[in-house]
């Protein structure tokens, strides 16, 4: 099909100036065409953050996008707080905000500004080790190990939730206390995911912690 007039253009035509500006794009000085010269690029966002963390304080200069698992992880080096898929589908960033778990991934840190934060470093150490870390190596509560941080400071804050009297999907009556079962501590740690599968491991460890029986 052929145009007359001004816009009369074959299709050899339109091949031709397509390879043109391909060559011209290749050629070109790098940042050219993503930006018009003499703008510079906008920094990031950046906001004073003051995190108590494992009960220390820390003031630091963060992008307003850094989730607290970043922040935790690269800023303080406390890597025992583990990324996982970083879409907070397998709990191995638990971490606990105000005595509350939450996944540290789907959150940002400059939304914790003097908030209390403990990770698995504060909870324990390998000479003072908290009651749950120690349950977890009587029972053989882990395999790999990637996931035991997010399933012990899980754990936790659990047996708290349970002893506060805050209902979960299998509490049979939500007016009153929930009971101190194998099968509450269950459906509150679903979200906590062992790819070793050492789901029982877990629950007899918590168990022991709890003062119940399996």
């Amino acid at each position: 099909m052929q145009f007359t007039g001004e816009f009369d253009m074959s299709r050899r035509g339109v091949i031709a100036g397509g390879a043109t500006t391909v060559a011209t794009a290749a050629i070109a000085p790098s940042g050219a065409l993503a930006q018009p010269r003499g703008n510079k690029a906008a920094s990031p966002p950046v906001a004073t953050t003051t995190l108590t963390v494992n009960g220390q304080r820390h003031e630091m200069e963060l992008d307003t996008r850094t989730s607290l698992l970043d922040a935790l992880r690269e800023n303080l080096k406390l890597t025992g707080t583990k990324k996982g898929c970083d879409h907070g589908q397998c709990g191995a960033c638990t971490v606990m905000v105000d005595g509350r778990r939450i996944n540290s991934c789907l959150t940002l840190a400059v939304m914790h500004d003097g908030d209390d934060i403990t990770t698995i470093e504060g909870l324990g150490t390998p000479d003072n080790l908290h009651p749950m870390q120690q349950a977890f190596i009587t029972h053989d509560g882990y395999q790999c190990g990637y996931c035991t941080p997010g399933q012990i400071c899980s754990a936790v804050a659990v047996l708290e939730e349970i002893r506060a009297g805050m209902p979960s999907h299998v509490t049979n009556d939500i007016t009153k206390a929930p009971r101190l079962s194998s099968d509450e501590m269950r459906e509150r740690m679903s979200g906590n995911i062992c790819r070793c599968g050492a789901y029982s491991n877990i629950i007899d460890a918590m168990n022991d912690v709890a003062g119940t029986k399996a």
